[in-house]
């Protein structure tokens, strides 16, 4: 007994190591590792795969030099030149601006008088292969060959750090040019100042997509300058400071044993001064600011945890995490001033401010992502909103760098705030926001004035009338549910009222949304539901019929009504997927892509579709289309997104659908349920709760929900409101190869 005791106690032992042992690993796993950041930055993705943190004021990332709509955020995997390093990127949208505050490394005297017209001509770019080029989130890594120069880059929340390794005994200069834009955007005034030997600061004024972009910065270099040569429109000038509509400088550091030039950048849209105060005062770490950020990705991501067996999923699924959480990006400094387009200056006061706000596509899966990853954020985004909206009265469209763009359609500010309230987030006035909301409806602009008048949008009156009136009605919809739970009756029945407006453009006899004159009763002829006509005289935003179609998320089972049955109306959801993908037309949108028949999962008009099967009662076949969607339209390579990334949601869909939800209705705080494509998903809601999403036999093959239970309770229903998820708990799905057309099919069971 006296050996057999101490045998078995060790066998405990061992045991309780491996658990221990088993339960680190998972708990300090770096999912970071499955993170490929060149996802998207090939075909129309227009993502960039520089360091940031997460929603970081700064996306330091290579600039290939093009002004090209591809090269949207400076930088395409096709393309093997760079021109320099800037400091703002937009993540996958369609307009290109930004590139701000470019640096270049280089090893040689180059002649900055020289204005070049093209890429080609630029004296100071190099090439480069994507064999020495590496990026993780928060790390960007690119090898230089014409300047034998290894860059890496990463950064902070308000911070970017560069580090330069220069060829043993080589020249290390240092190009900055606050001449150079891409695209839309152009310098207006700028200005260079070498305040001592080792800073230089100054701003750069443009325009473009955002009107007046003001960007002030600070640099700090670990080698003091031993050379300048300043310039101000083409020439060279005497001094330490320069300024110009386009200015530029080369700096020389001092050559030495050490090869290594590290650099701080800090910015800001107020002040050369808040961007002091907004660089890091550590010391030049960089590796410890590698590894920090690194670890602020590791937990960003780990706010859902995955587990399956194939890896080529939990890559697709944690780069969306990622790309999900790069916008909207931090715009107030350190001391909370943030400058709006009218030139004011704001203070974020317990909050912090945001731009690169993305509304029309965001509003229907990132912003209700955020819900569940940051609730937190999502009242910073809202009273950020607030506070644009105090310039003109008018709520955001889409807010670059401060500057209010009214690019897209609708004012889909709203249903983020709605959203957000009706799920319990407190973090705003809910009364200020009701207010902006009203009287953004209520206001005159944007073809609201007709809206109001007919109850819809004649199309020889506005182009683009249709999509218009779709998304003003839901606009107002959401405006009405905020009426009601602040019992404003009134108002409710009001808006409510007025987001019927579909009813008055759907033509039963095609099915579909269509045009219709100020008559009141003459659709736009000829019709071609596959025509497409991008932003001009047409009756559809960057699509055609068969996309524009289906927005009516806010009364589902009245548009099914509409078409006579359950049965019609799923067999034209059908026809959408199976159609042919022709698109017609001499001036076909760039924006409809990753298609499906009809469906164009590239841009966002698309996204709910597949899930109105449910409502319709053939939540297998919402099983099915979601599941093709998910393994045809995202892949581990640079061209693995089917259409532009737009700030997250291109992402966002793929996280919210691959563990089994949607939110085809954000502002009904309902998720839809659809196929899960995971063993098992764990939602963090706090640090003592999660919400897990487990699919038994789950398989490329076993698509088709089977059964399932919630918290061991038999759950047939196919949506899942968003307090039950708060609550925590265990939705358990047993899947199989075949449909049950039983499960799911009544709600309210």
């Amino acid at each position: 007994m006296r050996k057999i005791i101490p045998a078995f106690l060790l066998l405990i032992f061992i045991v309780s190591c491996k658990k221990n042992i088993k339960h680190k690993t998972l708990k300090n796993s770096n999912l970071t590792t499955y993170v490929d950041a060149f996802i998207g930055t090939g075909g129309h993705g227009h993502t960039y795969p520089g360091a940031t943190v997460p929603f970081g004021m700064l996306q330091v990332s290579p600039v290939n030099g093009r002004s090209s709509w591809d090269w949207c955020s400076g930088y395409h995997y096709s393309d093997s030149i760079a021109v320099g390093f800037s400091h703002l990127s937009l993540s996958g949208t369609g307009i290109g601006d930004l590139a701000d505050i470019l640096f270049m490394p280089i090893n040689k005297k180059v002649d900055l008088s020289f204005m070049p017209d093209s890429r080609d001509s630029i004296s100071y770019k190099s090439s480069y292969s994507h064999k020495n080029e590496k990026s993780i989130p928060g790390y960007y890594q690119v090898f230089l060959e014409d300047h034998d120069v290894n860059v890496e880059l990463t950064s902070t929340l308000r911070t970017a750090y560069h580090k330069y390794t220069f060829k043993e005994n080589d020249t290390q200069s240092l190009v900055v040019d606050l001449g150079f834009g891409i695209n839309w955007d152009k310098a207006t005034k700028s200005s260079i100042n070498v305040e001592d030997k080792y800073t230089i600061s100054g701003y750069r004024y443009s325009t473009g997509w955002a009107k007046n972009q003001k960007v002030f910065f600070v640099a700090k270099f670990s080698k003091p300058i031993i050379d300048q040569e300043l310039l101000s429109d083409k020439k060279v000038l005497e001094g330490n400071v320069v300024e110009g509509k386009k200015t530029a400088a080369q700096l020389f550091f001092k050559t030495d044993d050490n090869n290594e030039l590290l650099v701080k950048v800090a910015l800001s849209s107020v002040s050369i001064a808040n961007a002091k105060d907004n660089l890091d005062t550590d010391e030049y770490k960089f590796n410890d600011v590698k590894i920090e950020a690194n670890s602020t990705w590791n937990e960003a991501l780990s706010k859902i945890k995955v587990e399956t067996t194939v890896d080529s999923l939990k890559t697709i699924f944690y780069t969306a995490m990622y790309h999900s959480q790069l916008a909207p990006v931090t715009f107030s400094d350190k001391n909370g001033e943030f400058r709006k387009e009218n030139d004011s200056i704001e203070v974020a006061k317990d909050y912090s401010a945001y731009s690169t706000l993305s509304l029309w596509d965001t509003f229907r899966a990132e912003q209700p992502l955020l819900t569940l990853l940051d609730p937190e954020k999502v009242s910073d985004i809202i009273n950020t909103m607030l506070a644009y909206y105090e310039t003109k009265k008018i709520l955001p469209v889409w807010t670059l760098y401060g500057n209010e763009t009214n690019t897209m359609t609708g004012y889909h500010s709203i249903p983020v705030i709605v959203e957000a309230y009706l799920k319990g987030i407190r973090g705003f006035d809910a009364e200020r926001a009701y207010k902006a909301m009203k009287t953004t409806m209520m206001q005159n602009e944007r073809g609201l004035e007709l809206y109001k008048k007919y109850g819809y949008i004649p199309y020889n009156l506005l182009d683009e009338s249709v999509t218009i009136s779709l998304e003003y009605a839901y606009d107002d919809w959401c405006v009405a549910q905020m009426a009601k739970a602040l019992g404003k009756t009134e108002d409710y029945n009001y808006f409510l009222n007025r987001s019927k407006a579909y009813k008055h453009l759907f033509d039963a006899e095609t099915g579909f949304m269509r045009g219709k004159s100020d008559d009141r009763k003459s659709w736009n002829v000829p019709f071609d539901p596959k025509y497409s006509n991008h932003r001009e005289h047409t009756d559809y935003t960057e699509g055609n019929a068969w996309q524009h179609s289906w927005f009516v998320p806010h009364n589902v089972e009245n548009f099914i009504d509409l078409h006579g049955s359950d049965d019609v109306f799923t067999d034209r959801l059908e026809q959408l997927f199976t159609e042919s993908s022709e698109i017609t037309g001499s001036n076909t949108s760039a924006d409809i892509s990753g298609l499906i028949g009809q469906y164009a999962h590239g841009n966002e008009p698309s996204h709910h579709i597949a899930y109105m099967f449910n409502t319709a009662n053939k939540p297998w076949r919402t099983q099915y289309w979601v599941r093709n969607i998910l393994d045809t339209q995202y892949n581990t390579t640079p061209n693995g997104l089917s259409g532009n990334e737009d700030c997250g949601q291109m992402s966002a869909w793929y996280v919210l659908s691959s563990i089994g939800l949607y939110p085809m209705n954000p502002a009904s705080t309902e998720y839809e349920i659809g196929s899960p494509i995971f063993d098992k998903s764990t939602i963090s809601i706090s640090k003592d709760k999660v919400f897990t999403i487990e699919a038994e036999n789950v398989s490329s093959k076993n698509i088709y929900i089977q059964s399932a239970t919630l918290n061991g309770q038999v759950f047939n229903q196919s949506s899942i409101a968003h307090k039950t998820i708060l609550e925590g708990g265990t939705l358990h799905f047993v899947m199989g190869d075949t449909p049950n057309k039983s499960w799911g099919n009544n709600k309210n069971n």
